[in-house]
């Protein structure tokens, strides 16, 4: 036993058994009053015994078959825990197909070839004893359908039939439980875990359902690939069928598990203490629940109540004792039993019999602070046997509280409902019974609450902007509050762009994460309130448009806090039009020296509407306040009050003092004015002062209005003075200025650099070098030197041109340079200069050098003339810039193939005086790359390169051609076809205008090299003319041809062929026609026949005979087919000949020539101008006069 106190002590580490321990303990309070008793404490040694020793054998499984691994552990104390590992100590792995039991066992749905090894290994580890126990490896084989055909082959004959079943997929078995049913009893408040695992091929899913009900939400697990179902806390309410249903893709089979949940006993009503006075009645109750039913028994101190000591006050009724009239001997601990076969529970309840007057637990003078309106809770914790009586007053002599407006607890507590100002001061809580009394105070202050009078607000701010939230508070002054903000209801995220003032969260660059709900908590020791507003972002404003504009300017400025050189103004913002103001900025107006110009004054942030503002001593300000957001500024608010600051002397000097002298005989002293603020007072003026530096000298001083400058005459050229300009007005001088270092004017440097040397380094560069003047002669700021230089002449071509000087400057006090961009071979003079403030110095007697020789330029051209087969005529031109004497020229020149890769290269030197040269012996038919060069005796200049080629042997070259131009007309549109003799890729196009017009030729592109081309939107019934030509060919065009569309066709849409007034007209066309033709012949048969054979007899003129194309005879004249009309889509030949099929001498010969035509008379006009070819006469010529129906087709 540890001293002072019931802890019992087993320590085993210095020798002894833990088996000599084992048993059940129980420990026993006592004291005079009674016995109290612990709950019983079993000690039970662990235990981790060793693997019995098996022989195992090795496990032969065919491919696709189920398989179980026993494990079976030795029972240790407590059990341990199972796991499956390889000789490497390395787990196996687990999946729906093979996994651990609940028994340790482990379960194959199918084996597969790589499950064969020889080291499934069962760990037992035994956690209180830090052991593990390792069972003998087990060694499986699987046999492969491949594998066993082969073995069955090589013992059988060749006349047997053999060969293993293939693998076969197998309907779900299930391996644990057994059978269709099993039953399972799980106490209340433990975890119930039911295990399903089959076998099958394709390896089973597992599913579980509960049969008449749902499964448990919340409390309902699935480990082990789902054949685990796990249920936590189970109660009574989960007893019930629990159905695993194994499946693949042959079929399913399930297993029903009948769970009751049995529960060890647990309190409905545990005994409490019991305190009473003597005389008094009171009870015990003990009630407890279970599955079964627990039973009930009582103990008094230790001791069944049944053999413990009698007392007449008390009386057992089941789990109830019930005391009357006890007295101070019935005080003792009673001890209640409630057990059944699957536990107890045993508690201990003293009932204690005392006299005792009032005690007050509760603290004198406690203070209670409570707000306005809420609950106020007093407490007055009391003890006293008999229980004693509560009375509540209020105020030093106050009456008993009674009434609706209070309520009194039976601990003693005071409730005041609703607590108002009025309800604050002293309340005395006074505690009586029989043996005494005594009363306590306690103070009630009241405060007020704690409101957010400016809430947050929904806000929609775009991708990217600034958003503000305000969060304005009211509350009791001698509460300290403090403000938290929350992000949907969790803490604002660690990010820089959020920013917390007093009263508002302000997010700058909004991103879409920072959408939410934004709450403001604000917190005192008493209450507590929040508010909270929606943040949207968007990307784009939202339909229909938030209209986004500049604020309204801000409003009903004051000034307040005038001081001298400070106030304080203050304005109300105006809207923000959708977009948060961002900043405020504050102009001011001088009335008094700048009257109606706002100058800027500051800027504050757009949460802040006041602000401190410094101020100048003679200013009569008036300020304005201008709102700015995302879009832009708003208008300015209408100006504050004046406000007069009274004057004061300067406080500042003019800045910016400088002594620059502009003659060499004066110093120019400027500055730059005092604004109009900045002068504090009315008189500025300025002390302007001077001395030689270096001399003991006093200073000179004299005071000027308020200007910017000032001179000072007769001074040495070029001596340092001390400057320095000071404010003063009519109360008085600005501080002490500061001095500044001036000079007087400079002059023109007195001497030239001396000792110039050039030094060529090559024949484009060059460095001078030349001797410092002396400071003393510089008279002046010395801002470096000038080299002059240019080109006299070139030494190659020994002509004079115009002298172009060059200038480089060299700042500093440097005494060489170097001179970029020579030419070669040239002569080059140049001087050296100084350079001060004032101007340049005296030049340096002229320097001549010279350039050596470079490289040359490229020729100035090279062309390449008269190809023949086997020679070309090159001609070139000198270098423009031949920079030395031209010693040569080289030419390369090497073949190019179609590939065009290079040839070898030939090399040939020409003599610096040619300037052209023939090329022979070469290849015909073959192109070649020409480099041409010129050399100066340092080396070869740039080359240039031209390509040519010689001519094809025997082979003119080809001309393009367009002929046998043909034409396929229609109604309004004509196929034009053509051959084409000339290169490749030819771009072709199509002129074509009406036959007889002098109209312009109309053109149509061709799309890429076709040779053919449709026009379209031609007239129908007009004759036309076309042409093919070829693009980048000026000139070339085919032969021209002559085609007519059809006539227009009728219209599809109304058959005119039935219109009454269509055959009313043709029947009145046709019979004019016939008078006609009845008119014609009699005439014609009046004037006799006109044989052309017999007119050309009779005229036999030699202008107008016709020649025959073979003999060169004068031939008769024929006439066309006119008579017949055209076939739509035919055309004419192009040599323009036509056959004659009908008599020499009909009506159509004299009438329808391209140019005959009849007179009034009906005698023959024109006769010989048609000068037709006449064609040998097929068939039998005919003189008769045409019919009717032939003169109507002419006529048509």
């Amino acid at each position: 036993m540890k001293p002072n106190s019931g802890t019992l002590v087993i320590n085993i580490m210095n020798g002894g058994k833990a088996e000599a321990y084992e048993g059940v303990y129980q420990c026993t309070a006592r004291n005079e009053r009674g016995a109290a008793i612990s709950n019983n404490i079993v000690i039970r040694p662990s235990r981790s015994p060793l693997w019995t020793k098996e022989k195992l054998e090795p496990n032969h499984v065919r491919e696709g078959d189920s398989l179980v691994l026993h494990c079976r552990p030795p029972v240790g104390l407590p059990p341990p825990i199972i796991f499956w590992m390889d000789n490497a100590f390395q787990r196996l792995p687990q999946s729906e197909r093979v996994s651990q039991g609940l028994n340790g066992d482990l379960y194959f749905s199918n084996v597969q070839p790589e499950d064969t090894r020889e080291d499934y290994i069962c760990y037992a580890r035994f956690n209180h004893t830090q052991t593990i126990q390792q069972k003998q490896p087990i060694s499986v084989k699987v046999f492969s359908m491949d594998s066993l055909n082969d073995t069955i082959a090589a013992n059988l004959s060749d006349t047997d039939i053999y060969g293993a079943k293939p693998v076969t997929e197998r309907q779900p078995v299930l391996l644990t439980p057994t059978g269709s049913t099993s039953t399972k009893v799980e106490l209340r408040g433990n975890v119930l875990l039911l295990e399903c695992i089959a076998a099958g091929l394709p390896t089973p899913v597992i599913r579980w359902i509960k049969e008449g009900g749902e499964l448990p939400a919340n409390r309902t697990f699935f480990e082990n690939f789902k054949k685990t179902l796990k249920i936590i806390d189970v109660s009574e309410a989960d007893s019930g069928n629990y159905k695993c249903i194994a499946r693949n893709t042959l079929g399913s089979v399930h297993h029903v598990i009948s769970v009751t949940v049995k529960a060890a006993p647990y309190w409905i009503t545990a005994p409490r203490n019991l305190v009473l006075s003597p005389g008094e009645d009171g009870t015990l109750i003990c009630r407890a629940n279970g599955n079964p039913k627990p039973s009930i028994s009582w103990l008094a101190n230790g001791v069944p109540i049944a053999i413990a000591p009698e007392d007449p006050s008390r009386k057992v009724d089941g789990d109830t004792i019930i005391f009357s009239h006890v007295q101070e001997r019935s005080s003792a601990v009673y001890q209640c039993n409630a057990s059944n076969e699957y536990g107890y529970l045993l508690a201990n309840a003293f009932v204690n019999v005392l006299a005792e007057p009032p005690r007050i637990l509760t603290p004198a003078n406690k203070l209670y602070q409570v707000i306005a309106d809420s609950p106020a809770l007093l407490d007055c914790a009391y003890f006293g046997s008999p229980k004693p009586e509560i009375e509540w007053f209020k105020g030093v002599k106050g009456s008993i509280l009674r009434g609706n407006e209070y309520i009194f607890h039976d601990n003693g507590t005071l409730e005041i409902p609703v607590a108002q100002k009025n309800s604050a001061g002293t309340y005395t809580c006074v505690a009586r019974n029989e043996l005494g009394k005594i009363q306590n105070d306690v103070q009630l202050e009241i405060k007020d609450p704690t409101m957010i009078i400016k809430q947050p607000e929904y806000k929609v701010i775009q991708r990217y902007g600034q958003v503000s939230f305000e969060c304005i508070i009211k509350h009791d002054s001698t509460l300290l509050p403090t403000v938290t903000w929350l992000k949907d209801n969790d803490e604002l995220p660690d990010d820089e762009r959020f920013l917390v003032g007093k009263d508002n969260l302000t997010i700058m660059n909004v991103t879409d994460k920072d959408d939410g709900t934004y709450t403001c908590i604000v917190n005192t020791t008493l209450d507590s309130v929040s508010a909270s507003a929606v943040l949207t972002v968007v990307a784009a404003p939202p339909t229909p448009a938030i209209i986004y504009a500049r604020p309204n300017p801000p409003f009903d400025l004051e000034l307040t806090g005038q001081l001298e050189r400070s106030i304080d103004l203050s304005w109300i913002p105006g809207d923000e039009n959708n977009s948060p103001i961002t900043n405020f900025v504050i102009e001011y107006e001088d009335a008094l020296h700048e009257p109606g110009v706002w100058h800027y004054q500051t800027e504050v942030p757009g949460t802040q509407t006041t602000v401190q503002l410094k101020l100048s001593p003679y200013v009569n300000y008036s300020f304005r306040v201008i709102a700015v957001n995302k879009i832009g500024r708003s208008q300015p608010s209408e100006p504050s009050e004046q406000y007069l600051t009274k004057s004061a002397s300067p406080d500042e000097n003019p800045a910016n003092v400088q002594g620059i002298g502009s003659e060499p005989d004066n110093l120019v002293i400027t500055w730059e004015p005092l604004k109009g603020f900045q002068s504090n007072g009315p008189g500025l003026q300025y002390k302007v002062s001077w001395r030689q530096k270096d001399v003991d000298d006093e200073w000179t001083s004299v005071i000027v209005a308020n200007v910017s400058k000032y001179i000072v005459s007769g001074t040495p050229t070029f001596v340092p003075y001390e400057v320095k300009v000071q404010a003063l007005n009519d109360l008085g001088y600005a501080p002490e200025p500061s001095e500044v270092i001036g000079h007087s004017g400079e002059d023109l440097p007195m001497v030239a650099p001396g000792n110039v040397q050039v030094h060529v380094i090559n024949s484009t560069l060059a460095k001078v070098h030349w001797d410092p003047v002396p400071l003393k002669t510089v008279r002046g700021h010395l801002q470096g030197y000038k080299v002059y230089y240019w080109k006299v002449q070139s030494l190659s071509r020994r002509s004079r041109r115009h002298i172009e000087k060059k200038i480089l400057t060299f700042r500093g006090n440097k005494t060489f340079g170097m001179l970029p961009g020579l030419e070669p071979y040239s002569s080059y003079k140049l001087n050296v200069r100084v350079v001060n403030g004032k101007g340049e110095g005296p030049a340096s007697p002229d320097k001549v050098f010279k350039t050596p020789e470079g490289v040359p330029s490229s020729p100035s051209f090279l062309k390449i003339t008269n190809p023949t087969l086997d020679s070309l005529t090159l001609e070139w031109g000198s270098p423009t810039h031949p920079n030395g004497v031209l010693t040569s020229y080289t030419l390369k020149f090497q073949p190019i193939n179609n590939t065009h890769e290079l040839g070898p290269l030939v090399e040939i030197r020409i003599p610096a005086n040619e300037s052209s040269l023939i090329l022979k012996n070469l290849n015909y038919s073959t192109r070649y790359k020409f480099y041409f060069n010129a050399q100066t005796s340092v080396g070869s200049g740039s080359q240039i390169t031209e390509e040519a080629v010689t001519i094809m042997d025997e082979v003119q070259p080809l001309y393009p051609r367009i002929r046998n131009v043909t034409t396929a007309a229609a109604e309004t549109y004509a196929n034009i076809s053509w051959e084409y003799e000339g290169p490749d890729h030819a771009n072709f196009y199509v002129e074509y205008r009406v036959a007889g017009s002098k109209e312009d030729w109309k053109k149509e592109i061709v799309n890429g090299s076709r040779s053919f081309f449709v026009l379209k939107g031609l007239t129908p019934g007009t004759a036309y003319k076309v042409r093919v030509g070829a693009e980048g060919l000026s000139g070339f065009r085919s032969s021209e041809d002559v085609f007519e569309t059809g006539p227009a066709m009728a219209s599809r849409q109304v058959d005119i062929a039935t219109q009454g007034w269509f055959i009313g007209l043709m029947c009145a066309v046709a019979l004019l026609i016939l008078i006609l033709l009845i008119v014609c012949f009699i005439r014609r048969n009046k004037g006799g026949k006109y044989p052309v054979k017999e007119k050309e007899d009779a005229h036999a003129d030699p202008e107008i005979q016709p020649m025959k194309e073979d003999d060169g005879t004068f031939g008769e004249y024929s006439d066309a087919e006119d008579h017949k009309p055209l076939k739509k889509g035919s055309r004419t030949p192009s040599d323009r000949t036509v056959k004659k099929e009908d008599s020499d001498d009909s009506l159509v010969d004299y009438g329808e020539g391209v140019n005959g035509q009849f007179n009034e008379d009906g005698s023959f006009i024109g006769q010989y101008s048609g000068k037709k070819e006449k064609e040998p006469a097929e068939g039998n010529e005919s003189s008769e006069a045409p019919s009717p129906v032939n003169a109507m087709n002419s006529f048509v």
